[in-house]
């Protein structure tokens, strides 16, 4: 009797997780809020404005980036302050912003990657 090998599941589901974490980073607005959220706590409200876009849009980037880890919140009073909610956050924003200062003019030219 021989036991059947398979390949190892963890492979691909640990690949597509971190694709979808740089998915979850990978649109504009919620670099904008995160970068907002490095200087300071903030409510709704103020991204909102800040952001110059629709309190819907801006909760609903809001709740992605808090299902992920990226922020948290904190109660005063009735309003709700986002702020960052891992250490690591600021350090994945350099260092994304240090590659891309390397490779501006590729990134900017690339067709592949859809805005």
């Amino acid at each position: 009797f021989m036991k059947q090998q398979s390949a190892p599941e963890s492979v691909p589901v640990q690949v597509e997780l971190t694709a979808k974490f740089f998915r979850g980073l990978g649109d504009s607005n919620r670099l904008q809020i995160l970068e907002y959220l490095l200087e300071k706590e903030r409510s709704v409200g103020e991204l909102v404005e800040l952001l110059e876009a629709p309190q819907g849009r801006v909760s609903n980037h809001l709740a992605c980036l808090r299902w992920c880890g990226f922020v948290t919140t904190r109660r005063r009073g009735r309003y709700l302050f986002y702020q960052i909610a891992d250490d690591r956050v600021p350090r994945i924003i350099e260092i994304a912003k240090e590659m891309m200062a390397d490779n501006a003019e590729h990134i900017y030219a690339c067709t592949r990657i859809e805005e």
